[in-house]
């Protein structure tokens, strides 16, 4: 591996530590310190950088995303943030004209939100709806958080499903007023029409993974936590893995990429931890880039869809308490199962009831409070006083999507109510009272771009600067512990806090230069920040 001398640049160490240069080699930070400390170490084959007084933090690490499928939005019709039904039809008309050979087996999309639409009806589309862009091919769209499929009759058709097929347990499909499947399909239930559509190829994953993994590094991103093995992305949880080893291997993919892996119950955990990737993991080397992670799964649904579980049932509809996805029976089997090889487990939830029940969940696997698998909640939203508590006294783990505030602010309070609404998304509390906090987007239900993520972690405000002074602005964060969560406490989730995360002797050569400095700059200003320069392992992987 080459050397590389980094100088004249604001080095971010820790909280109020800064330094000026930084020696790189063998892929790990050799020597930080001031310029005329570090510049005497360059010898002839090193590479050296001015980065012109620009700031150099240590690369940001996305605790939980979906890589695969972020791949797939950028290769699929774009609907995202539509602002009515008829403009999402149009879009997807242009699509199958433009790109015929892309919709020959159907069209499957993801990026609706009727909560942003502004004309005509605000209401989950239905299979009328979609049958205007063909009854030839079936469609499936995905709402943006993931969690509710609209499908035209062609898919359900070729799904098989009717009136009389039995609703699944961890879902439902709607039934509409003629007495037939109106196309609208709600977690658990989405599988049975997730087939219709055929899928990508391995190959088509060499190279649509090469676009997703250029606007990580575009933006800073030197590390992903995703779960797409497992999923519907990919469903071969050993195919999956020898896709990302493969990619690694030709020098494709260049990214840090930790698998949080799905199952399909106990059994298959038990397996992959004993003759499994898991059981090999010591066999990928000390600094490799592809890392075993965490068990994924679910314990309800979204916010958005009406289908998180919350413990009071919704304000406009108080039977509605959501659906439930993993029960708390597989749960207890999951964790014991992966705990018991020592493989964390991270538990989407976020109603209340959802943050509430894993917990126990996991505080039953573990009833010393000192959580050693770091089994960890995703969103972890809806919460209050005492659940917050429970959370610190017990050293759960929570994976934070800061973003999500953007759109969710305008529908807590309606869906929650005022109170429930004030304790919410507490991350800034948690963080201070000490909990293990860090920063995802949950891509591509929000963009993987960690600097909206991170303006609006501290600022509380949308990306349109609204409201003026935050939502629940007791809850923003300062730029350094902000930092902090994107990069130590990302490397924490990995168990790898004592050689990731920082700009500090012997922890991984990950590093970005970035085009403004985040601790000084403009809030305005984060929301356009992308990188000059990214390093990975050492090596240089983007330059602006």
């Amino acid at each position: 591996m080459s050397t590389i001398l980094l100088h004249n640049a604001k080095v971010y160490v820790e909280k109020g530590v800064y330094a000026e240069a930084v020696l790189i080699e063998g892929g790990r930070i050799k020597k930080v310190g001031k310029n005329d400390e570090i510049m005497p170490l360059a010898c002839d084959c090193t590479q050296v950088i001015d980065c012109e007084g620009k700031t150099l933090i240590p690369g940001l690490n996305d605790t939980h995303m979906h890589l695969f499928m972020f791949a797939e939005t950028l290769n699929q019709a774009p609907v995202e943030g539509v602002k009515s039904i008829d403009e999402m039809v149009e879009i997807c008309k242009k699509f199958a004209e433009e790109h015929p050979a892309a919709v020959e087996h159907g069209i499957h999309a993801m990026g609706w939100n009727q909560d942003l639409f502004t004309s005509g009806e605000k209401r989950i589309p239905n299979r009328h709806d979609l049958d205007r862009i063909s009854t030839e091919y079936p469609i499936v769209i995905e709402r943006i958080c993931g969690h509710i499929y609209s499908c035209n009759t062609k898919a359900v058709e070729m799904a098989g499903v009717t009136a009389d097929t039995p609703q699944p347990e961890g879902g439902e499909f709607e039934i509409g007023a003629d007495g037939m499947p109106n196309g609208v399909f709600k977690e658990a239930a989405t599988a049975l029409v997730n087939p219709v559509v055929p899928g990508f190829t391995v190959d088509d994953y060499h190279r649509i993974l090469l676009d997703a993994q250029q606007y990580a590094f575009e933006h800073g991103l030197t590390s992903v936590q995703s779960n797409d093995i497992g999923t519907s992305s990919f469903g071969s949880i050993q195919a999956g893995f020898d896709l990302v080893k493969d990619m690694i291997e030709k020098d494709e993919l260049k990214i840090r990429y930790t698998s949080q892996t799905s199952f399909p119950d106990a059994a298959a955990i038990e397996d992959f931890c004993t003759n499994g990737e898991w059981s090999k993991k010591d066999e990928l080397g000390e600094d490799p880039l592809l890392t075993i992670g965490a068990v994924k799964m679910f314990r309800d649904g979204s916010l958005g869809g009406r289908t998180a579980l919350l413990r009071e049932g919704y304000v406009p509809d108080r039977d509605n308490h959501g659906i439930e996805w993993h029960s708390m029976q597989q749960l207890r089997d999951f964790t014991k199962a992966a705990n018991s090889h020592g493989m964390p487990v991270v538990c989407h939830v976020i109603g209340d009831s959802a943050v509430e029940s894993v917990m126990q969940a996991f505080i039953e696997a573990d009833p010393t409070g000192k959580n050693p698998c770091r089994n960890a909640l995703i969103h972890c939203q809806i919460t209050d006083a005492a659940l917050l508590d429970k959370i610190v006294e017990n050293n759960i783990y929570v994976y934070a999507q800061p973003i999500f505030i953007d759109y969710d602010m305008t529908i807590v309070e309606p869906l929650c109510g005022p109170e429930l609404a004030e304790t919410s998304y507490a991350f800034g509390t948690l963080l201070r009272r000490g909990a293990h906090l860090s920063y995802g987007t949950d891509c591509p239900v929000e963009s993987c771009n960690p600097f909206r993520n991170l303006y609006t972690a501290i600022t509380r405000k949308a990306v349109n600067g609204e409201p003026a002074d935050g939502w629940f602005a007791k809850e923003c964060v300062d730029r350094e512990t902000a930092i902090d969560a994107y990069t130590i406490e990302s490397a924490y989730a990995q168990f790898l806090e004592d050689r990731k995360g920082r700009i500090k002797e012997n922890y991984y050569a990950d590093l970005v230069l970035l085009s403004d400095d985040i601790f000084t700059c403009d809030e305005r200003a984060i929301l356009d920040i992308t990188s000059d320069l990214t390093i990975v392992k050492g090596r240089v992987v983007y330059q602006k």
